[in-house]
């Protein structure tokens, strides 16, 4: 399929989503959201795609929403600002939380209003040095959508959360990375290099058990203990009799590198 507000491909495993609209720091339209949902579905059914990556064309990886969109634009007939979110906000969050696959996202730049919330929804944050972080609702008398208002919280804590949320304050990649908000902050000439080698080790690896362990996870933040051990238990036992198991304890045991298959 042509794209016009994306790039899309699919290498080695990793299928490479790039918000491309550099001219306006990627923000969204509806055309690039549309475009958006029909790459998630390859995503979710090509099964030669074991790890996505998430990134950003040129200086910036996502303004959030292009306030100039006419799903948004302010004329004298006000916009339901609730569609445009059930409609296709909340779909790209679910689709990148819910996916059996690891999900890496590579902040090239500032992540503003949803473009954070985007890349808190990802599983693995890497971010150029140079990169920030906005939570910018405040400043339009807005909240914060995308998920922004679950995964922030959980990610630094209440107090930071809510600082950020009240404020808008701009977050430097360094300090989100001190603050345990990203996994990693890395030289802006490195970063895609990082990226990509992640998702490559990601791609080889057993992907229903990587699935396992992002659901078990994101599960955790609503499960009591009781329940998260139930949870525990009948992922081991779907797991115990997949392929990739009875690979990697047999690789194990003849001291040797793992084939798996994702399987």
């Amino acid at each position: 399929m042509h794209y016009k507000n994306i790039k899309y491909d699919v290498k080695n495993g990793v299928a490479t989503l790039t918000l491309n609209r550099p001219q306006s720091l990627n923000s969204f339209t509806v055309a690039m959201h549309e475009e958006v949902q029909q790459a998630m579905k390859d995503v979710r059914t090509n099964k030669k795609v074991r790890c996505l990556l998430l990134t950003g064309e040129g200086r910036g990886f996502c303004a959030g929403q292009d306030l100039n969109d006419r799903a948004v634009k302010v004329s004298d007939e006000r916009p339901d600002l609730g569609e445009s979110v059930e409609k296709y906000y909340n779909p790209f969050i679910r689709a990148i939380m819910t996916l059996e696959k690891p999900v890496v996202c590579a902040v090239n730049g500032v992540a503003a209003g949803a473009g954070a919330s985007i890349a808190l929804a990802c599983d693995i944050v890497l971010a150029a040095r140079s990169a920030s972080f906005v939570q910018v609702f405040c400043k339009i008398g807005l909240v914060p959508d995308s998920g922004g208002s679950w995964n922030l919280p959980r990610a630094i804590g209440v107090p930071r959360a809510k600082g950020l949320a009240l404020l808008g304050d701009k977050l430097p990649a360094e300090k989100a990375e001190a603050w345990g908000m990203i996994w990693q902050c890395v030289d802006d000439d490195a970063l895609m290099q990082e990226a990509n080698t992640m998702c490559e080790h990601l791609a080889t690896q057993p992907t229903k058990g990587l699935a396992g362990i992002k659901r078990l996870i994101n599960e955790s933040y609503n499960s009591s203990l009781h329940q998260q051990l139930e949870n525990e238990k009948a992922a081991m036992r779907t797991l115990g009799y997949s392929d990739d198991y009875q690979e990697g304890v047999a690789a194990f045991m003849e001291k040797r590198q793992p084939e798996f298959k994702g399987e």
